[in-house]
């Protein structure tokens, strides 16, 4: 039988050892770096168990280099030296053309796609992919090669990885916390333009814990419709990722009125994305408290853009003056070329916690914002 004297010793080592096993768990974060790749698409998650998934390699051609080394130096950040999965989530040069380059500076342990036709001029597919998608090829040859059904999780320790879209299919079941009837399906039209190759898009939907995000590469409009509607089978999100670079030909209204998201980061370029039309959009959302972007873009102009605390990198051929009213995109002609940058750039950081809090950090200027778990 314990004397008087034992026992307020041995309740305050086991509120001691109570709080410090609080303390350890409160310390567990997912770190997610959103890598300036020029208005291409590359994202870092990174466990805290260490382990590291990336969603898409950036740009080929005379950016590959440019982008490999970004998302190398933000793995380095994160502390860890190699990549244990990669996802592309289609085969357009903006999302898998750094890959070789990235291949030889980092080693990657797994590698994840939509499989079906990879062909150069297939479904999309700039016939100049040809030597990318080889070498691609070769790659995930000599390790382990997952061709993503949605349905399917991916193997990642601390997190709920989830494949929701891939090659067209989108998941039949709800995740948790999905189901709810959408009432915004009756009236709503689908944007029909967009790209073949951008519908196949491998979509993910990641949670740890109470924290829930989205990345669905660059998938079009329909297969958001579809994800969505009758009933939304995502449920409600703390982050939307990627966003398509804000383009017009994703991000409807029915999928980010549904899903919520407190915070959406597009991985716009200066001249790519960022349009009135996406921007009316987010700006409507229920519930979304922030957007934050890769890239000021001048189809916003001062008329529809965010505070500069929230835009990682600024513009590269600074005018005299900006105007209110955005760019026009131009009609029946590709949009000016984005100028190639290949200065400092700077990323976005979410490091995100199991009871739902978050906050996300531009490197630019340092500025961090806090958003309590809910």
């Amino acid at each position: 039988m314990l004397g008087p004297m034992r026992r307020p010793i041995l309740f305050v080592l086991a509120l001691m050892l109570t709080l410090s096993i609080s303390l350890a768990q409160s310390d567990r974060a997912l770190q997610i770096y959103v890598v300036d790749v020029e208005g291409g698409n590359a994202v870092l998650f990174v466990t805290p168990s260490r382990e590291s998934v990336l969603i898409d390699s950036g740009n080929s051609g005379a950016g590959a280099v440019r982008d490999a080394e970004r998302i190398v130096a933000a793995a380095k950040d994160a502390g860890v030296r190699q990549i244990d999965h990669l996802i592309t989530t289609h085969y357009h040069l903006d999302h898998i053309g750094g890959l070789p380059e990235l291949a030889a500076r980092i080693p990657i342990g797994h590698f994840i796609d939509r499989g079906g036709n990879v062909q150069a001029g297939a479904n999309s597919i700039p016939a100049n992919a040809g030597p990318v998608l080889q070498r691609y090829a070769e790659l995930y040859a000599k390790t382990k090669h997952t061709t993503a059904r949605p349905g399917d999780t991916i193997p990642v320790k601390d997190l709920q990885w989830r494949i929701v879209s891939a090659n067209g299919d989108i998941i039949k079941t709800n995740l948790p916390g999905g189901g709810s009837p959408n009432p915004e399906c009756t009236a709503f039209k689908a944007n029909e333009t967009g790209n073949a190759e951008d519908a196949l898009s491998v979509g993910s939907h990641i949670a740890f814990g109470k924290f829930k995000a989205l990345h669905l590469g660059d998938l079009t409009m329909p297969k958001e419709f579809e994800l969505v509607c009758p009933r939304n089978r995502l449920g409600t999100l703390s982050v939307l990722l990627g966003m398509h670079h804000g383009q017009p030909s994703s991000n409807s209204s029915v999928l980010l009125h549904a899903t919520e998201p407190r915070v959406a980061i597009m991985n716009n370029g200066t001249q790519k994305g960022g349009v009135p039309e996406v921007m009316r959009t987010v700006y409507s959302t229920p519930g979304l408290e922030d957007l934050w972007q890769i890239h000021f873009s001048v189809f916003s102009g001062q008329e529809y853009t965010v505070p500069g605390v929230f835009i990682a990198n600024t513009i590269d051929q600074q005018p005299s003056s900006m105007p209110v009213a955005p760019l026009v995109v131009p009609q029946g002609q590709p949009a000016p070329a984005t100028p190639v940058h290949d200065g400092p750039a700077y990323w976005i950081k979410i490091a995100a916690r199991e009871n739902g809090s978050f906050t996300v950090s531009n490197s630019r200027n340092g500025f961090t914002k806090s958003y309590p778990a809910r």
